[in-house]
This record gives C-alpha cells, sequence and structure tokens, in this order.
C-alpha cells in the first residue's frame, strides 16, 4: 500500500475513537449522553444552516472543517466539562500535545492543515473560528434547554455560569447570543435552571 494512503488511513482508523468520547449533555432525543462525534457532526450542520446568522461573511467550508477537525484531541485528553475550573486549567496543553500526536499521522501537509485549523479554532482570531466557537458553545445551551436542564441541574449549574461562560457566542453571532440568552431565560422562567 501507498506511504501516504496508509498513513491516512491509520488516522481514519484512530479518529472512530471519537465515537467512544461521552459528553455531559444527553441527546435531544434519547437518555445516553451525547458522544464527541455526533457533536461534531451537529456543530457541522449547524454551521451549514445557520451561516447566515455570521456577524460576517464567513468562509463556511473553513467553518465546517473547524467543527470536524475542533474535538478530534479530546481522544487523547478527553473530555473537559465546560464549567470545571481545575480540569480548564490546563486543558490547551494536553489538548496541543494531542493535537500533534493526532495529526502527526498525516502526511506533513495535511498534518499542518489540521493542526493550523485547530489552533485557529482555540484562538478565535478569525470572523470563521468566532462563528465556529459560537455554535460550539450555543449547541449544549440548546440541548440543556431541550433536556429539562439536565446536565444543568445535575452539576448545579447556575444561569450566571451559563450566560457568563457563552456571553462570547457574541463575537461570531449577535444573532444567536440573543437566542441563546432567550433560551436561558425560558429555562429560568419553567425552573429548569437556577437563577443566580
Amino acid at each position: 500500500m501507498d506511504e501516504t494512503l496508509q498513513s491516512q488511513m491509520q488516522f481514519l482508523i484512530e479518529i472512530d475513537k471519537l465515537k467512544t468520547i461521552e459528553r455531559r449533555t444527553r441527546i435531544i432525543h434519547g437518555e445516553r449522553l451525547e458522544n464527541d462525534a455526533e457533536h461534531s457532526w451537529h456543530l457541522a450542520m449547524m454551521a451549514l444552516i445557520l451561516q447566515g446568522h455570521s456577524n460576517k461573511d464567513v468562509d463556511i467550508l473553513k467553518v465546517v472543517k473547524m467543527l470536524l477537525v475542533h474535538d478530534l484531541v479530546e481522544i487523547d485528553a478527553g473530555d473537559t466539562f465546560a464549567y470545571d475550573t481545575q480540569g480548564n486549567t490546563d486543558k490547551y496543553e494536553r489538548e496541543l500535545k494531542a493535537a500533534h500526536r493526532l495529526f502527526g499521522m498525516l502526511p506533513e501537509q495535511q498534518a499542518e492543515e489540521l493542526l493550523n485549523l485547530w489552533i485557529e479554532f482555540e484562538r478565535k482570531e478569525t470572523q470563521e473560528a468566532r462563528f465556529a466557537s459560537s455554535l460550539d458553545r450555543l449547541q449544549p445551551i440548546i440541548h440543556n434547554h431541550q433536556n429539562e436542564g439536565d446536565t444543568w441541574q445535575k452539576y448545579n449549574i447556575t444561569s450566571e455560569q451559563v450566560l457568563n461562560r457563552n456571553a462570547e457566542i457574541a463575537n461570531g453571532s449577535e444573532t444567536l447570543w440573543t437566542y441563546a440568552q432567550q433560551l436561558v431565560q425560558h429555562s429560568i422562567d419553567q425552573g429548569i435552571l437556577k437563577q443566580s
């Protein structure tokens, strides 16, 4: 087998592990937890459908690529819960190490492209990264709203925590930030999210 194809196939087999990484959020139409692969797919679909709500025009292919790549590092680093202050202290370092290992399995040009996409997503300096990050932050709010605050209640999360953590949604989409705030307020009104 061609060496390039062999390394690409090894990478594709390796990233199938993303299906085994559980998140803290339940799927909307069931009792089980969402996995990282499902989360990434859902975000890519959100990007396609919601791109018109970005604050500025975006290269949608680049946004989709970022969303498909951004959580691959959790194969090695694990999923760090958004509200875990201790776990978030060394999250970037753990994930960067994982990024080098995983993307390093690929031919050099592809490895560099995926690593750069991952770093761009993490830094949030471009409109594509800000919009992708907005979707990544919005999706768990939607899930919790639909699941009667399941994760929020399980981990004793307050509306202040949700709003503070997710305020950066506005950097990618003012419209989606307004929508997120409406979901949070509706969740408070329904008694499924504790007010701070």
